[in-house]
């Protein structure tokens, strides 16, 4: 690799490959050590082509459920699978993986533009900015940022546009899937909800079982399926669909309760 070489944006990798190297060494630990991240699916990445392939994924935090990803992603493509265990897959971190993010969060501080290097491909919300609903046009340029980065390698979106569960997917994902026809891969997760803040920044509980699973590719008739068949599909891949919605009884919530004291780690 040439010390100056650049990706598509601009960014020099040899800085992006020490970014990742450093801020994976500092994050590890919130995954395998305060917490327990139990991955499931992960062999699927070696077969996977090097480019045109998006992710997409329900949506728990600003940052944690992103960078858990870049730890999955680069552990399974070195032999580890479903492991995140000893982070010398950090040392050759896969540079062509990005993530789709909205600019008014990466701008927001000097720690979300160091996270936006390592492969942010930020685009301006339609619906909503600085707390408030708004109603503007898509602008073309971000549209032409997501083709770039499936053209050079692999894109993680969350469809929803929120950390909030069980909000409608925006249907702007489905256009780009139908327009650039990529192999897209599910993921669900959870558990980062409860083990850190909005954010993805401050640990707020320890002990707690996050898993992430990674599904088979979707499949979809890029020709025939229009744009509400494949928000549904995404819907029920991701597992947001409302009729993932239910009332649990009494006595399977307090099941639940009794198994995940049995899944903390004891400190």
């Amino acid at each position: 690799m040439g010390l100056f070489k650049r990706n598509p944006f601009g960014h020099i990798l040899f800085l992006k490959t020490w970014l990742i190297r450093i801020m994976g060494a500092m994050t590890h630990r919130r995954y395998r050590g305060f917490n327990e991240l139990q991955i499931e699916g992960s062999e699927i990445f070696k077969d996977l082509p090097d480019n045109n392939v998006l992710f997409v994924s329900n949506h728990q935090t600003y940052f944690a459920d992103v960078v858990a990803m870049f730890h999955v992603f680069n552990a399974s493509l070195s032999g580890r699978t479903d492991s995140i265990k000893n982070i010398g897959y950090l040392w050759k971190p896969k540079l062509n993986l990005y993530y789709v993010a909205a600019k008014e969060t990466m701008n927001a501080g000097l720690l979300a533009r160091i996270l936006a290097y390592a492969g942010a491909i930020t685009v301006e919300r339609t619906w909503r900015e600085k707390g408030k609903d708004i109603n503007r046009q898509v602008k073309m340029s971000d549209i032409t940022n997501i083709k770039r980065a499936l053209e050079d390698g692999w894109v993680i979106t969350f469809p929803q546009g929120t950390t909030k569960p069980f909000k409608p997917i925006r249907k702007g994902t489905a256009h780009i899937i139908r327009q650039y026809k990529p192999i897209v891969i599910p993921i669900v997760i959870d558990g980062f909800r409860r083990s850190f803040d909005k954010k993805g920044i401050r640990i707020k509980k320890r002990g707690i079982l996050q898993s992430m699973v990674i599904k088979e590719p979707l499949q979809i008739d890029y020709e025939n399926d229009s744009i509400d068949d494949i928000v549904g599909k995404l819907e029920f891949a991701i597992e947001q669909h409302p009729s993932f919605l239910k009332v649990i009884p009494k006595e399977e919530i307090e099941a639940e309760e009794e198994l995940n004291k049995k899944r903390q780690w004891e400190y």
